[in-house]
């Protein structure tokens, strides 16, 4: 457990740039409190101590704001970034160098015994405010976005956002073209972390959807007009109305542009 406790230190450090010494991390971050009186609750769990499991569990939870049930298994260098109202269920599984924000559930959709709680594989990171229901797997190195609500399985390397949660498959086709961008991105993916499991050039598939169908519909309207107008030389009785006709009204074109802002403003990085 001893050295567990020193697995879980050095996590801190690397996980969080606020964290300035041992002696802190041990004294004023409450995930760290909370998970070592997991362990020994854990440990009781296991050894059929379980109302002695229960009041440590409690206790633990009055002090930290941190509800981890004495069943739940959890991995190596798992890391509970400020923690409070983090829930984590009784047959939750957690791998190894996972990391929570705080606000996270960990929770189950049935009252019916077995398991009924998530798993979490290695460097799985959920951001504040998630909420992974169901006894499926969240696979390895997948994010979770904040206040994503996830209810099926998330393929590995994936990230997961909004409510009802959609995938984001990883690019590795994209090229970076700052130099000091891609060595921050390398690095971040070297020890499978992003903080509140986003980046900002990230994108809402549904959105670029969107986009991708608007853009398809001004290209067909533009293509018509063009075959109206090759129709109106060859025919001079035709009357071309349709390069005249308005294909939207005032309110449709309006809803229009504001769904092409807000997928431009999702496509391109903020700049501070």
């Amino acid at each position: 457990m001893l050295k567990q406790l020193k697995e879980d230190i050095q996590a801190v450090f690397a996980r969080d740039p606020a964290a300035r010494n041992t002696f802190e991390v041990l004294t004023t971050y409450p995930g760290i409190h909370a998970l070592i009186m997991h362990r020994v609750a854990h440990e009781l769990w296991n050894n059929e101590c379980k109302t002695s499991a229960r009041i440590l569990s409690s206790f633990s939870r009055f002090t930290t704001g941190i509800e981890i049930h004495p069943g739940a298994r959890i991995g190596r260098r798992f890391f509970i970034d400020h923690g409070m109202g983090v829930v984590i269920g009784e047959t939750a599984e957690i791998g190894d160098d996972v990391t929570l924000y705080h606000g996270v559930t960990l929770g189950g959709t049935t009252w019916n015994k077995g398991k009924r709680h998530p798993t979490l594989e290695d460097g799985v990171v959920v951001g504040a405010g998630a909420k992974i229901l169901g006894p499926f797997t969240v696979g390895k190195n997948a994010k979770v976005g904040s206040n994503a609500v996830v209810t099926k399985a998330v393929p590995e390397g994936a990230t997961a956002v909004g409510n009802p949660a959609r995938f984001i498959l990883k690019d590795k086709n994209k090229v970076v073209e700052n130099e000091q961008e891609a060595r921050r991105r390398d690095y971040a993916e070297s020890i499978g972390f992003q903080p509140y499991a986003a980046t900002q050039d990230q994108t809402d598939p549904m959105l670029e959807g969107m986009r991708v169908l608007l853009d398809r519909i001004q290209n067909n309207e533009k293509r018509m007009n063009n075959l109206c107008h090759r129709l109106s030389l060859l025919d001079p009785t035709f009357k071309n109305q349709s390069q005249t006709a308005q294909p939207f009204s005032d309110e449709e074109l309006k809803i229009i542009e504001e769904v092409r802002r807000e997928c431009e403003a999702q496509s391109t990085p903020s700049k501070t």
